[in-house]
């Protein structure tokens, strides 16, 4: 280490400039890693990962085109292939070597944005949306110049290793350019963002979103380090998710019950099983509907929205599966009743 880092490290230190000093301290471990001493190397790194130093909070008053959001603290059960791709961001953030853009595309409730908030949490970083109202405008050529003034704000973020932006749904202002459906002020919007994104700053994690990939421009998904697709779930994906969802929502009730087997007869039904962002909504509603006096009432709040079925056909119920008992549960219909309608 030489006498330049030290000085520049009590000079940051002393003007409280973050950036600089974490800056300093990635060259000073550097210079160790490349001297061999790897353990030290790595303690600093440790060092540095683990506190946030004398950097204060970003409040959402900093900004002009940001919204804050708040990190999730839900479970966010994926499939296997995009729970590596998500592992594979944290690992890329943390070798630091300037991949920080990435596409997330699929249909919508995939799970898109609330990735993004695991990844916040994750990695201990302040997470804002881009507020697209307060960039797009009317009035030619304003949006463009929006654009360039959103990211002098990412640029000049004085601590910008501890913030994630967020563009979700990008495809409200960056379509194909040669889609001739597009709006012109569209097109020239979407070549402001690809000439930005070439200067961001390597140091800010931004995520896009969007629901409209096959439409997207072409040149700027380039512009990422990396797409991932959301759209990867196997019906049996589903079903494990959906698991998932109940358990988490049953832990904050106290009334209700759990009979896994039923719900997972319920939910393996659906054809196609929905997205978790709609099992969400679906599971979540049965549930905060329920009859408390009923510890199984969720269950067929359930089946009843799935199915669209009110008036209770046990011959159908039969046939999808379910066994007298659970055709009980289902209906309130007593077992014995159950038994001698089916006999008839």
């Amino acid at each position: 280490m030489k006498k330049k880092n030290v000085i520049n490290l009590i000079k940051w230190y002393s003007e409280k400039n973050d950036s600089a000093f974490r800056a300093e301290a990635y060259e000073i471990v550097k210079e160790f890693d490349q001297m061999g001493d790897y353990q030290l190397a790595e303690y600093i790194m440790a060092l540095l990962s683990s506190t946030d130093t004398f950097v204060p909070q970003y409040s959402e008053n900093d900004f002009s085109y940001f919204k804050k959001i708040e990190p999730s603290q839900e479970p966010l059960p994926l499939p296997d292939a995009i729970k590596e791709d998500v592992i594979g961001i944290v690992n890329a953030v943390g070798h630091n070597i300037g991949v920080n853009k990435f596409l997330f595309q699929g249909k919508p409730g995939t799970g898109k944005t609330e990735t993004v908030k695991q990844l916040a949490r994750i990695l201990e970083r302040e997470l804002f949306m881009v507020d697209f109202s307060a960039v797009v405008e009317s009035k030619l050529g304003q949006t463009s110049k929006n654009i360039v003034a959103l990211f002098k704000e990412i640029n000049e973020l004085s601590n910008p290793q501890k913030v994630i932006i967020l563009f979700d749904e990008i495809d409200a202002i960056a379509l194909d350019r040669n889609n001739s459906n597009d709006l012109r002020e569209m097109g020239r919007a979407t070549s402001t963002i690809l000439k930005e994104l070439e200067n961001m700053n390597d140091s800010v994690i931004l995520i896009a979103t969007t629901n409209l990939f096959d439409i997207f421009d072409k040149a700027l998904t380039r512009r990422f380090d990396s797409v991932i697709n959301f759209n990867r779930y196997s019906r049996e994906d589903l079903i494990e998710i959906a698991e998932v969802i109940l358990n988490n929502y049953l832990d904050k009730v106290k009334f209700a019950g759990r009979n896994i087997r039923l719900f997972r007869k319920i939910i393996a039904l659906l054809d196609p099983i929905p997205y978790p962002g709609d099992l969400i909504n679906i599971i979540k509603t049965s549930i905060a509907f329920s009859n408390p006096g009923n510890e199984f009432d969720y269950l067929k709040r359930l089946y009843q929205s799935t199915y669209n079925q009110k008036d209770c056909d046990i011959k159908l119920m039969k046939n999808q599966g379910f066994t007298v008992r659970e055709i009980e549960i289902l209906t309130g219909i007593s077992k014995s009743q159950v038994s001698r309608d089916l006999k008839e």
